[in-house]
Parts: C-alpha cells; sequence; structure tokens
C-alpha cells in the first residue's frame, strides 16, 4: 500500500471541499454558456447539431454530432 506524504487535516479537507463546490459552478456555467452558443452557432448557420468538438479535453475544432460534416480545425 503507497503511504503519502501529506494528508490533509480535517479543516484541510473542509477547505478542499468548497473549492470542489466552486469548480463545479464554474465549470457548470461554461458548460451551459458553451451549449448557448452552439445553440447560436447552429441558428445562424442552418446547421443541425453543430457542436465545438473536444478532443483531450481541448476544443479541437468545428463539426456535428452526426458526423456528417467535415470537421473545421482549430487552427485554420
Amino acid at each position: 500500500m503507497k503511504k503519502y506524504k501529506i494528508i490533509p487535516t480535517k479543516e484541510q479537507k473542509r477547505i478542499i471541499k468548497c473549492y470542489w463546490e466552486k469548480f463545479e459552478e464554474i465549470e457548470n456555467e461554461f458548460y451551459a454558456r458553451l451549449n448557448d452558443l452552439e445553440k447560436d452557432l447552429a441558428r445562424e448557420t442552418g446547421i443541425k447539431n453543430i457542436e465545438f468538438f473536444f478532443c483531450d479535453n481541448e476544443c479541437a475544432g468545428i463539426g456535428n454530432v452526426d458526423r456528417t460534416m467535415k470537421l473545421i480545425h482549430r487552427e485554420r
């Protein structure tokens, strides 16, 4: 069994839990705003189910859910 050098105290665990909650709020807001952006993009382009495509936790480009459109890479 691995022995860890850092073992958070009860108080540190309480603080860490608060930061997890803050992180989740920010993450939820991010995905809600991203969803709104994709809806606007779909409405303006007329392409159904268009989305920002993520790979390895990074946005790689824009494509559609059905994968019937060639991916527009981020670099372009």
